[in-house]
């Protein structure tokens, strides 16, 4: 509150640098309405919303925020007090990221591309993990070229923004095939996603050349701070480009060599997605914006939303059309009411909003009002233990029976964990959903929600 705005932001960066891992720092504002600038007495007004987007460019983790009277006694005067922590899980893989995100150096976005690429993966497919040891997690390389092309596209071919540092230099992994790409979406690079032999060629061709170039650049840059140790290591396989038909699957990304993950470093990838990754976002932002070439921010913030889709339901409502039409029982998975003749929704048990996934094991018919109650919450776990038989017999009904058994599986075993090859079978795929719904409520602390009339039970 006595700097200017200009120099705010320099010493909010000065000062964070300072703190130890699993430090804190603590900010308190004079808050005034009849005298919001003073210069002669040295004040100038600063709102916590601003300490908060300073926090998230710093990768810093709000304790708490709260406000209070004055203790003199004045009437027209308050204090906000922020508290923000650096956060250490006790692995040294928060301050590892942080360095990345934050301190290193970066004459392109590549490092921030691959930390990115591999918290989406880490958060939205874990089912995708080839092996893990004590010391490394693997999943296949291909895997990463896919989730860095679904990066990169918006940004590159539909945006068109610069991502490096060096004027009119272009980009080692956008090549022919990755231009041929333009009128595809990120959805349809969809894990599982089955492409045409028309499709398959310059996929595989696009892939292909993202691992050879996260090779070379940000797996070969990335090292422990005053190491020239590597943090990541891939060993690369070449795959050929074909007209044949090919699925998105594990088998055919494997196919690309394998990329290792420390142990510990992926798990926090995974736990710490909600807080990491506005970090990476707000730095890319900044580092793009101090390459020449400047557009509104909200430019460059919509050229990095991630794409997963939109929020789609239709297939699924066209399933339970049909046995509707056949009067099969069919019942709300949460209220156990029946659907034969009643209005209903496709309900996500996880929410779109905080997870998005449109994975066929994710999509439960209800009722309007329980769809409309629950929300963007989650069901309890005792809910969802309740439910089990309907859930159990929802993906028999829904989705085996109708021939669609492998496209559940496959969804299933890249979204969901101790979902393999060897383990298809519902009652395992539904202690993988108790489990994800566990790990989504631990890391994103969403509320819970049960139907009132269990509730009152």
């Amino acid at each position: 509150m006595h700097l200017p705005e200009k120099q705010r932001n320099q010493a909010f960066r000065i000062v964070s640098e300072l703190l130890a891992h699993d430090g804190l720092l603590v900010i308190t504002l004079r808050q005034d309405p009849s005298e919001t600038t003073n210069a002669e007495r040295g004040f100038h007004d600063v709102q916590p919303e601003e300490l908060l987007q300073m926090a998230k460019q710093r990768a810093l983790h709000l304790v708490t925020l709260g406000r209070l009277g004055d203790a003199l006694g004045r009437s027209n005067v308050s204090w906000d007090t922020l508290c923000f922590r650096l956060p250490d899980d006790g692995t040294g893989s928060l301050p590892l990221l942080r360095h990345i995100i934050v301190n290193d150096d970066k004459s392109a976005s590549y490092k921030l591309g691959l930390l990115r690429t591999l918290l989406r993966i880490a958060e939205g497919a874990p089912g995708m993990v080839l092996r893990r040891t004590e010391d490394y997690v693997e999943i296949p390389f291909g895997l990463v070229g896919l989730y860095w092309l679904k990066l990169y596209m918006p940004l590159i071919l539909k945006h068109n923004l610069v991502q490096h540092g060096i004027k009119d230099r272009g980009y080692g992994f956008a090549k022919d095939d990755f231009y041929a790409l333009k009128k595809e979406s990120s959805f349809d690079l969809r894990i599982g996603a089955r492409l045409d032999g028309k499709l398959a060629a310059p996929v595989t061709g696009a892939i292909r050349d993202a691992c050879a170039n996260i090779k070379q650049m940000p797996v070969h840059y990335i090292t422990y701070p005053g190491q020239n140790r590597q943090v990541f290591e891939c060993e690369r396989q070449t795959v050929r480009k074909s007209s044949t038909p090919v699925q998105l699957d594990k088998q055919f990304l494997a196919r690309f060599g394998v990329f290792r993950v420390p142990t510990q470093l992926w798990q926090t990838l995974g736990q710490y997605t909600c807080w990491l990754e506005p970090a990476i976002v707000n730095e890319w932002v900044n580092l793009m914006a101090s390459w020449g070439v400047r557009y509104d921010s909200d430019v460059y913030y919509k050229a990095l939303e991630w794409e997963e889709g939109k929020r789609d339901t239709s297939a699924v409502r066209q399933r339970v059309e049909q046995l509707r039409k056949r009067s099969t029982p069919l019942h709300c998975i949460w209220t156990n009411i029946s659907l034969v003749k009643r209005e209903y929704e496709i309900d996500h048990c996880f929410p779109w909003s905080r997870w998005f996934n449109n994975d066929l094991w994710n999509l439960l018919p209800t009722t309007v009002k329980a769809n409309g109650d629950k929300g963007d919450k989650l069901p309890a776990a005792w809910l969802v233990e309740t439910a089990k038989p309907r859930i159990l017999d929802w993906w028999e009904t829904g989705y085996l029976e109708a021939g669609l058994d492998a496209q559940f599986y496959m969804e299933a075993e890249a979204a969901l964990p101790l979902v393999d090859e060897s383990s298809r079978d519902l009652s395992r795929v539904f202690e993988a959903l108790l489990l994800q719904r566990q790990k989504l409520r631990a890391n994103q602390q969403l509320a819970e929600w049960m139907p009132q009339q269990l509730k009152s039970a």
